[in-house]
């Protein structure tokens, strides 16, 4: 949609849609009126065909008919030369001598000329093999054809005397057969043209005016829209600026715009409004000159004890997991003395398994306080070495909740990575697959080659199907309130793969999930 940026473009877009209606009226106009021609062209064409052939066919059959009456009368009183020579003399004496182009011809069955007005030197002349440019024979098709019952039509190119030179004809022609005679007539089918002419004419005429007309009309429709322009418009801006000067006013004193400054009423109810609309903001913008004073103060005061709250809780985070590193070290110490002495009371492998998650959990909220200002620096690792050392780890936890390990590792795969990071890794995917794992179902840990440069860490369980897999790796999201977890390990280990360009990919089903993760040997990429 066109939009005007000013009521002169507004004019100038009017006048430019004025004629190119107009102009695509007059080509339709045009375009119809040809076609119109041209189906009268064609309908004229084919009646006036229509009408020489019926009217030569019907001058030619009477012209038998005279002569059959003719011959009938007089065969018993006079000679068959005598009859023909009354018969040729009459149809001299009925042509019309002013039409050199009409004319009647006859000839024998054998091709010699009878009678031919036009050219009497052919007379007596024998023209059967006559041809014409196009090599037809044309006396002897007009002598085959009028042998037949009816006659018939012969079309061909023949000389027409009063243009000197050839031209196309069409000829009836009808034996009278007791003398052998083939008699006919012609039209040449040039004369139509001149009717055509004649139309064309009266055809352009009729478009001329058209034309004009139609031009006539697009000046008057553009004069009109330039007196608008010039008059109507010229009032309309001179509202709208009497509406801009009274909102510069406004910013000094609160009154209303004199209804005598503005013409059109419309404009002095747009300046009303306006009126209302802009008093009601001022009142509002002192409310909240008001309120905006007392919020800052409010938000300034929130934004300090928030703050402190936050410095609050890093400090109490932070002091937490460092003491509770001291006991737990002392818990794990004399539950190693203990299982020497009873290695096989599952008391302290349910202690030991207890003391094992305590330390999963203290390791993820240590990172998460060291991530931001510990760097974490890549080495090579034995990945297959130290998957098998976090499973050792993890065993007595999953043989206490009923569950047991099926490993595929590939051996000596060795990647570039962070052991800290790694672990965590590691740690949370598997701790997780404990949690949420079927009771008495395996675990299966898998790690190969996906190729040369690309290796594949995947943990799949048996365990529900995820249904919101994009707020999986959210902070403090939980698929399973029922169980145990912070929520955090898994948007632990997307930070961590997105840090290390790790691919992540999750599949679950009402059968299994598995998570897969695809890490390059020797990525270098930190960031």
């Amino acid at each position: 949609m066109i939009r005007a940026k000013s009521l002169y473009h507004l004019i100038l877009y009017s006048i430019i849609f004025i004629i190119f209606l107009t102009s695509s009226f007059t080509f339709i106009i045009i375009d119809n009126a040809f076609d119109d021609f041209n189906e009268k062209i064609q309908i004229m064409k084919s009646d006036y065909f229509s009408k020489q052939k019926d009217l030569i066919e019907a001058d030619i059959k009477k012209t038998v008919k005279f002569i059959d009456y003719y011959h009938n009368k007089y065969k018993g009183t006079k000679s068959e030369e005598e009859i023909k020579n009354d018969v040729l003399h009459a149809i001299e004496m009925m042509r019309e001598d002013e039409n050199i182009n009409d004319y009647v011809f006859i000839y024998n069955f054998e091709g010699t000329s009878i009678y031919y007005p036009i050219s009497r030197n052919n007379i007596g002349k024998n023209l059967y093999e006559f041809t014409d440019p196009t090599g037809k024979r044309v006396i002897k098709e007009l002598i085959d054809i009028s042998q037949n019952k009816k006659g018939g039509f012969v079309k061909y190119i023949w000389y027409k005397p009063e243009l000197k030179d050839e031209a196309l004809k069409i000829s009836y022609a009808l034996s009278y057969s007791p003398w052998n005679w083939t008699i006919g007539k012609g039209i040449y089918l040039d004369e139509i043209d001149t009717l055509i002419k004649e139309k064309r004419q009266e055809h352009d005429e009729k478009i001329s005016n058209y034309i004009l007309q139609i031009m006539s009309l697009t000046i008057m429709l553009v004069l009109y829209s330039i007196f608008i322009y010039k008059n109507a418009t010229i009032l309309i801006v001179n509202d709208v600026k009497e509406i801009g000067k009274y909102f510069k006013e406004t910013q000094k004193s609160d009154t209303r715009i004199s209804q005598n400054r503005l013409i059109f009423g419309e404009f002095k109810v747009i300046a009303n409004y306006a009126y209302d609309a802009m008093h009601n903001i001022k009142d509002k913008n002192q409310m909240l000159e008001g309120i905006n004073k007392h919020l800052e103060e409010k938000v300034n005061e929130q934004t300090k004890e928030l703050s402190n709250l936050l410095d609050s809780q890093k400090r109490f985070l932070k002091n937490s997991v460092h003491e509770v590193n001291t006991p737990l070290s002392i818990i794990r110490t004399n539950i190693d003395l203990l299982k020497r002495h009873t290695p096989t009371n599952k008391y302290i492998s349910n202690i030991e398994s207890g003391a094992k998650i305590i330390q999963y959990i203290y390791d993820d909220l240590s990172y998460l306080i060291k991530k931001d200002r510990v760097d974490y620096p890549k080495e090579y690792i034995n990945f297959s070495e130290y998957l098998n050392e976090r499973l050792n780890f993890f065993d007595s936890i999953a043989t206490a909740n009923n569950l047991y390990f099926i490993n595929n590792i590939d051996e000596e795969i060795y990647i570039k990575f962070n052991k800290t990071e790694l672990q965590r890794i590691v740690d949370n995917n598997i701790s997780n697959a404990i949690k949420y794992s079927k009771a008495k179902s395996p675990i299966y840990i898998k790690l190969t080659y996906f190729n040369d440069d690309i290796v594949d860490f995947s943990v799949k369980t048996n365990s529900d199907k995820i249904e919101n897999k994009d707020k999986i790796f959210s902070d403090f999201y939980r698929e399973n309130n029922s169980r145990g977890g912070f929520g955090l390990g898994l948007r632990i280990v997307k930070e961590i793969c997105d840090k290390n360009l790790v691919i992540i990919n999750l599949d679950s089903n009402d059968r299994d999930t598995k998570f897969t993760y695809r890490f390059r040997i020797n990525e270098n990429t930190t960031s």
